[in-house]
């Protein structure tokens, strides 16, 4: 074997070096395989940094798995209340894979300043809210506490803050409608604590959060009272089971539903993605082997003589074979080199710097994210080596079909 990959490196590579023909096809070959690498890793990386980042998004501001009362699963407030001393709450120890859950309330409101006003949902929040989930998206003052006496701190998106033209320390007023259309409305004055910027439309353009006792007293419900329940997992892969499982552990007066049904317009979006994924992959693959197979048919007319000489000393098909495999794996690991380096260096400047934005109303995000997985650049590695020579095998069965003799006086 280590006479076969001498041969392939010095009588191949070096030679093809100073040929006129097999030198840019050669180079040519190496950029491909370069490119392609460069293009898939940059299309996993993305497409399922993507999914990843306005999963997570979704699921800050919702859980992953949303208990509410059959009146509330079509509605973004809450408007039948559900009691709080259930059998899974505080520890939903009934499912196994689940790490919080979280008791909160919303109701529709009305923020109105000097210059301008807003329809939103004010997200009542208690003891047990999981503030870790929206401290990345903090961008300015803190986040507000509700663990002592009721207060009116509120947290707000820099989105509805730059309409109504608040900053952290405002006051504001908030109008919630009362369910009798003839009654005046409820007037809360709350003060921005913190402003958090998420990127996802969707929720900066609407929620603010505040203290659940608002919402409990305005709906005139009892402080045991609350809207629904927020549960979080572990693995998001397992979501659609863990979701059986909570809805199959409640009571029958209770609805259990995903993020993934409740937001399915987003989920089914980016499913596309894997699909967009996966045909780069393959053309991306098609093109490297296509260049490969070229480049090889081009070493072994060059390389005729060559044959014919290493045939005559008594070498068999395979091992003159093996000797053009190796000089073509020699190439394919040379461009998956320069590939993994361009394409992992492109990743690494996006992951810490953001350079390329992304338009939140169609992306959800503020820049384009990225996941780097060293377990999937391998298998891209591996996959790529396997699948070219595979199908390198089947150009070098010309070697089998060249005569010595006719081979030497080969011109």
């Amino acid at each position: 074997m280590n006479l076969e990959y001498f041969i392939a490196k010095r009588l191949i590579t070096a030679k093809s070096r100073k040929s006129s023909i097999s030198s840019p096809i050669i180079k040519i070959a190496i950029a491909a395989i370069a490119i392609g690498m460069v293009m898939m890793i940059i299309s996993v990386a993305t497409g399922i940094g993507l999914q990843q980042k306005i999963r997570e998004k979704i699921a800050a501001f919702n859980g992953h798995i949303i208990i509410s009362n059959y009146d509330d699963n079509q509605s973004q407030v809450s408007i039948t209340p559900i009691a709080l001393h259930q059998s899974f709450y505080p520890k939903f120890n009934a499912v196994q894979g689940i790490n919080h859950i979280q008791a909160v309330a919303s109701k529709a409101g009305i923020i109105r300043t000097a210059t301008a006003f807003e329809g939103i949902i004010f997200k009542g929040v208690g003891k047990d809210y999981q503030w870790k989930n929206l401290e990345e998206y903090l961008v300015e003052g803190k986040l507000p506490n509700f663990s002592n006496d009721l207060n009116n701190q509120i947290l707000i998106s820099q989105f509805l803050a730059d309409r109504l033209q608040l900053k952290v320390g405002d006051k504001c007023n908030t109008f919630f409608m009362k369910e009798q259309s003839n009654q005046l409305p409820n007037l809360r004055v709350f003060q921005v604590v913190g402003i958090y910027n998420s990127g996802f439309q969707e929720f900066d353009a609407t929620y603010i959060v505040g203290d659940i006792r608002h919402v409990q007293r305005i709906n005139k419900w009892k402080p045991d009272q609350i809207g629904s329940f927020e549960v979080f997992i572990d693995d998001f892969s397992k979501i659609k089971e863990k979701g059986e499982e909570v809805y199959a552990q409640t009571s029958s007066t209770l609805d259990s539903k995903t993020i993934e049904e409740k937001y399915y317009y987003i989920f089914e979006w980016l499913q596309l993605f894997d699909f967009n994924i996966i045909t780069i992959l393959i053309i991306m693959i098609i093109v490297a082997t296509i260049n490969m197979v070229v480049a090889l048919l081009v070493l072994i007319l060059e390389r005729t003589q060559m044959i014919g000489i290493l045939k005559s000393l008594g070498a068999n098909n395979w091992a003159v074979r093996k000797i053009f495999l190796y000089n073509a794996f020699y190439l394919i690991v040379h461009g998956l080199f320069l590939g993994n380096l361009i394409g992992i260096g492109l990743i690494l400047i996006q992951h810490y710097f953001g350079i390329i934005k992304l338009n939140p109303e169609n992306y959800y995000v503020n820049e384009a994210p990225v996941y780097l997985n060293w377990v999937y650049i391998l298998l891209l590695n591996l996959g790529t080596i396997t699948i070219c020579l595979l199908v390198l095998l089947i150009p070098s069965y010309i070697i089998t079909k060249i005569s010595p003799v006719r081979a030497i006086k080969f011109e």
